[in-house]
C-alpha cells in the first residue's frame, strides 16, 4: 500500500527522523494559514499524489510570499498532474504539503528495501540525490552504494559507517546521519515496508541532515498488524475497479492501454500464462482478475461484474484450474453473474481439475451463450475469433 509524503513524514517523526516543518492543506486558505504559521519564507508547496516526478510535472513550487503561496496553491490544487509514473491520464491533486524552505548544500539518495535474491534488507544510497534513481542505475551504476543487512541480526554500526563514508558525509553531520539511518531501518522493519525512500536526503549549509522527501510503500499482506496504517489508505489514488475488487478479496489489475480481452483466473502464475495466450492469439489483455483458490460463487459473480465494468472489454477468457476452487463452483458463479449482469460480450471458458465434468454440465445447461474450450490451444483460437 502506498501512502502520501505527508503521511510518510508523520511516521518519520515517530522514529525521530528529522524532516522539515510542514502541514498538509486541502484548499488555498489552508495553504496560506500553513505558510503563515511556518514563520518565514520561502515555503515549498508540494502536490500530494501517489507518484514520483511531481516537480517535473509542475506539482512542486517555491513561494516567496503569502500572496504567492495562495496563487501557486490555486494552480496546484485541482490540477491534473501528469508524471512519468502516473501515465498520460495523470492524477488530480486534492491536497498539498506546505513546508519550510531550507538552505541545501548537498542532495543525496537513500532507501531501504527487501532483497529477495539475498534474503536480506538492502540499503541503497547515492550522492546523485534528487535525480531519478533508475536513470542513475542505468547510466552511472558505480554511483550507487549497496549495503546488505541480515534481517536476523539487524542493522549494525559498521553498516551505517559504510554508507556514511560511501556518501562522503562530512564529519560534523556523520553522527546525525548514522542516527537517521538506524531509525529509518527500524521504521522499515517495524511497519513491514516494501520500500522506504528519501530522495533527496539533504545536507544543509549548517551541516544538518533532513529527509526533504519521503516515499513509503507497505506490504499489503502485513496490514492486519498495523491498524494505524490502514487509516492512511487514500482510495482516491487507486483505480476504482481495483478498489472495488479488494473489498471482495479479489485481486484485480487494470492493464490500461488498448486491451480488449478481460480474463479471470485463479492464481498469479496462471494469470501471466493467460495473458501470454491472449497476446499470442493476436488480442490484447485489458485486465486480469485473480479470484484465488478459496473463491465462492458470489466472489466469482463480483469478479465478473468488475471485469464487465471496463468499457474496453470486448470479450472474456476464463481460465481456471480447479483445485480448492472447484470447477462446479466456478460454473455456478459464472452462470449467476451472466444472468444478473446482462452479459453482452462473448465469454470463452477453459477449465480443468476438480469436478470439471460437473462444471461443464452446469455451463451447457445454463441456456447462456458461453463458449467452452477443450484446452489452452482451443481457448487461444476462440479468443482470436472474438477479436475478429
Amino acid at each position: 500500500m502506498k501512502i502520501h509524503e505527508y503521511q510518510a513524514k508523520e511516521l518519520f517523526r515517530k522514529f525521530d527522523i528529522p524532516v522539515p516543518d510542514g502541514q498538509v492543506a486541502f484548499n488555498v486558505e489552508e495553504v496560506k494559514a500553513a505558510a503563515k504559521s511556518l514563520g518565514k519564507f520561502p515555503v515549498v508547496i508540494k502536490a500530494q499524489i501517489h507518484a514520483g516526478g511531481r516537480g517535473k510535472g509542475g506539482g512542486v513550487k517555491l513561494a516567496q510570499s503569502l500572496d504567492e503561496a495562495g496563487t501557486l496553491a490555486a494552480e496546484i490544487i485541482g490540477m491534473n498532474l501528469v508524471t512519468h509514473q502516473t501515465g498520460s491520464d495523470g492524477q488530480v491533486v486534492k491536497k498539498v504539503l506546505v513546508e519550510q524552505g531550507l538552505d541545501i548544500a548537498k542532495e543525496l539518495y537513500l532507501s531501504i528495501l527487501p532483497d529477495r535474491a539475498t534474503a536480506s534488507m538492502v540499503i541503497m544510497a547515492s550522492e546523485a540525490g534528487g535525480m531519478d534513481i533508475e536513470k542513475v542505475a542505468d547510466e552511472t551504476p558505480e554511483k550507487i552504494i549497496r549495503v546488505y543487512v541480515d534481517p536476523l541480526l539487524g542493522i549494525q554500526a559498521y553498516h551505517c559507517r559504510e554508507v556514511a563514508f560511501g556518501l562522503n558525509i562530512p564529519a560534523p553531520a556523520r553522527k546525525q546521519f548514522i542516527q537517521l539511518l538506524t531509525s529509518l531501518y527500524k521504521m522499515a522493519t517495524t511497519y513491514d515496508c516494501s520500500l522506504v525512500e528519501i530522495n533527496p536526503l539533504i545536507l544543509t549549509t549548517a551541516d544538518k541532515v533532513l529527509a526533504l522527501d519521503a516515499k513509503v510503500d507497505i506490504d499489503s499482506n502485513a496490514l492486519y498488524r498495523h491498524k494505524d496504517i490502514i487509516e492512511y489508505r487514500d482510495t482516491d489514488e487507486e483505480d476504482p475497479l481495483e478498489f472495488e475488487a479488494s473489498k471482495s478479496n479479489l485481486n484485480y489489475i487494470n492493464l490500461g492501454g488498448s486491451g480488449n480481452i478481460g480474463n479471470m483466473v485463479n492464481g498469479a502464475g496462471l494469470a501471466m500464462a493467460t495473458m501470454d495466450i491472449i497476446k499470442k492469439a493476436g488480442a490484447e489483455p485489458a485486465n486480469f482478475l485473480d479470484v484465488g483458490g478459496g473463491a465462492d460463487a458470489k466472489m466469482v459473480e463480483n469478479g465478473f461484474r468488475i471485469i464487465l465494468s471496463d468499457k474496453n472489454v470486448k470479450g472474456i477468457l476464463i481460465n481456471i484450474f480447479g483445485g480448492i476452487l472447484r470447477c462446479d463452483v466456478l460454473a455456478e458463479g459464472v452462470v449467476q453473474a451472466a444472468k444478473k449482469t446482462g452479459l453482452n460480450v462473448p465469454v470463452v471458458v477453459r477449465m480443468e481439475g476438480t469436478n470439471v465434468e460437473e462444471g461443464r454440465r452446469i455451463l451447457n445447461e445454463s441456456g447462456l451463450t458461453l463458449i467452452t474450450a477443450a484446452n489452452l490451444k482451443d481457448a487461444a483460437e476462440k479468443v482470436a475469433e472474438i477479436t475478429k
